[in-house]
């Protein structure tokens, strides 16, 4: 099975209140996310994670070791530092800044930023993170009536990885109801 997730954001505090997100503390905002990682991932299912995994982890390879399946990483803005602190390759099949895919039914170009043009726009699908569910930016206009842009983020998909039809589902109710 191939997952999608982006913006998880563990160890960042602040980002409870920035996202509204339903937990205290970071801490106990960490230990939900990775039971609900871990309720649906398995150790041979692929998770694409759309940038901003850890944001001021105090261990991101404790969070690292506990994650299920094999994980490919598209670095976001807030990745730089616990990434210097991390052998990657320990955890990650993969590390880029963009990579164009397929799961053998949809094309994908997949960035932690969202990108108003790619390869294929007709046939492929721009898969992104970054803005959270932060629908008061100038573009939103654009991303909206784009059926083919699917934000990963944690915060508009239920905190934890999901499907490509489970992206789409999610992107299509939450554009409705963001017009």
């Amino acid at each position: 099975m191939i997952y999608f997730t982006a913006d998880n954001h563990f160890g960042h505090e602040n980002i409870i209140r920035f996202c509204n997100r339903p937990w205290n503390t970071a801490e106990e905002m960490d230990e939900a996310m990775i039971a609900l990682w871990n309720e649906r991932v398995r150790s041979n299912d692929t998770v694409f994670i759309l940038g901003d995994l850890c944001f001021r982890a105090k261990d991101a390879e404790n969070i690292l070791s506990r994650l299920k399946g094999k994980k490919r990483l598209l670095i976001g803005n807030h990745d730089g530092s616990w990434m210097k602190k991390v052998d990657l390759g320990k955890y990650f099949e993969s590390v880029d800044h963009l990579l164009e895919t397929s799961d053998g039914q949809h094309g994908m170009t997949l960035c932690h930023y969202p990108l108003l043009s790619w390869n294929h726009p007709k046939r492929a699908y721009m898969i992104y993170g970054h803005i959270h569910t932060d629908t008061t930016l100038d573009f939103w206009s654009l991303i909206r009536v784009r059926n083919r842009m699917l934000n990963a983020g944690a915060d508009l998909n239920g905190y934890r990885p999901v499907t490509f039809e489970e992206l789409v589902a999610n992107n299509e109710r939450f554009k409705a109801e963001h017009p």
